[in-house]
C-alpha cells in the first residue's frame, strides 16, 4: 500500500501548524515544503472538512489545528484523507464478480491487516510526529534563525 502525496502532505501540514505554535499561512507552508499553494489549499479543504484544521479570516488570519495535536491520531487522518484502501478486487466499491467475496479467507485476512495498519498508526499523534527531536522542529528552528537579524 502506498499513501498518496495528498495524504502525506496533509500530515506534514498538521505537523507544521503544530510545530509553529501560532497561526500559519498556506503560503509559508508551501514555501517550507517547496509545494504549490494550490495543492495545499486542496489539502486544507479536506483537513478542514474532517475537523483537523481551521481557518481564521481577516488581516491577521491564517490556519491552525482545530484541536490539540495530541488528540489528532495519525491513523484517523490517513483514513479520513486517503481515498482508496482497495487491497484486492474484493475491496472495490463497485463490487466484484467473485462468488466467495463474503466468505473468502483472503478477504478476511486483508481486512484484518488493514484494521491492524490503522490501529498501529493510531498509536501515534501529530504531537508525537513533531516532537522536538524530529526533523520538522529542527528545520523550523533553522528557518527562524535565518530570519533573525544578525545582531540579535
Amino acid at each position: 500500500m502506498k499513501l498518496t502525496s495528498q495524504t502525506s502532505y496533509a500530515i506534514r501540514m498538521l505537523m507544521y501548524c503544530h510545530s509553529k505554535g501560532e497561526l500559519a499561512t498556506v503560503k509559508e507552508v508551501a514555501k517550507f515544503y517547496g509545494l504549490p499553494e494550490r495543492f495545499l489549499f486542496k489539502i486544507l479543504l479536506n483537513l478542514n472538512a474532517a475537523g483537523y484544521m481551521e481557518t481564521v479570516r481577516g488581516r491577521h488570519g491564517g490556519i491552525r489545528l482545530a484541536r490539540p495535536a495530541a488528540q489528532i491520531r495519525l491513523g484517523d487522518v490517513v483514513r479520513d484523507i486517503e481515498e482508496n484502501f482497495e487491497l484486492a478486487e474484493c475491496f472495490q466499491a463497485e463490487g466484484t464478480n467473485c462468488p466467495l467475496v463474503t466468505s473468502c479467507g483472503m478477504n478476511e485476512a486483508l481486512n484484518r491487516a488493514l484494521h491492524g495498519f490503522f490501529d498501529i498508526l493510531n498509536e501515534y499523534t501529530i504531537a508525537d510526529l513533531a516532537r522536538n527531536n524530529h526533523n520538522i522542529n529542527v528545520l523550523m528552528q533553522l528557518n527562524k534563525a535565518k530570519s533573525l537579524p544578525l545582531d540579535a
